[in-house]
């Protein structure tokens, strides 16, 4: 497993986290779908270097250039509904990606525990894929672990890659557990979890602030 944190050297998208982070900003919905997307445009460039290329002839009107093109096959899958500005920014970069969603959700209890529904999936067949399970936050790890559980019906991927706005470090340890094989791109890492699973500081529901609110069981 191989942890890919934006977050570790000085770039734009320091910036976009700051964005994302801020009170005052994040409220801007148009604003916080567009830092999310343009974070998904970052980490598809980065993934981009780790893939497998071929090489191809491509006529030009004065010649014959030697270039080369990815040679994986890829599938980009968003955890609804706030994977889907981010799912923007990563199919912008590979346009001609198959894609795969999948609808989870926390039900919460009295007590502060919940568990993870998983109501909706439409997924390509993942067989040989290099494939991209997109979500925002990686809290605890639950929706992720019960998303990938799911998507086993679906065909043996070729790598697994978790790509997340900001994560939790139990949330990290718990993927690193349960799936050693997954490459995770995070634009932060952050060391704190509330009693009710939110990641401090975090940035809040990313959901609710790209979409609106939504009712409460």
């Amino acid at each position: 497993m191989s942890i890919h944190n934006l977050s570790d050297q000085l770039s734009i998208a320091n910036q976009y986290l700051r964005e994302l982070r801020c009170t005052s900003i994040q409220t801007d919905r148009l604003r916080f779908r567009h830092n999310l997307m343009r974070l998904g445009e970052m980490m598809a460039f980065e993934l981009s270097k780790h893939l497998s290329y071929q090489d191809v002839e491509t006529e030009t009107p004065l010649g014959i250039s030697n270039d080369k093109i990815v040679a994986d096959n890829i599938v980009l899958i968003s955890i609804l509904r706030a994977g889907l500005p981010m799912h923007d920014g990563f199919i912008h970069v590979f346009d001609k990606a198959d894609n795969g969603f999948v609808s989870a959700y926390r039900s919460h209890h009295k007590d502060g525990s919940f568990d993870i529904s998983l109501h909706y999936i439409t997924c390509p067949d993942l067989t040989d894929k290099v494939v991209v399970l997109i979500d925002p936050m990686l809290a605890t790890g639950s929706s992720i672990q019960k998303t990938l559980e799911s998507l086993t019906d679906y065909g043996d991927y070729k790598s697994l890659h978790i790509a997340t706005a900001i994560a939790s470090r139990q949330g990290v340890q718990h993927i690193r557990r349960f799936f050693p094989e997954a490459h995770i791109w995070v634009g932060a890492i952050d060391e704190e979890l509330t009693a009710k699973s939110y990641i401090v500081p975090g940035l809040g529901d990313a959901g609710d602030l790209a979409f609106g609110l939504k009712m409460q069981d």
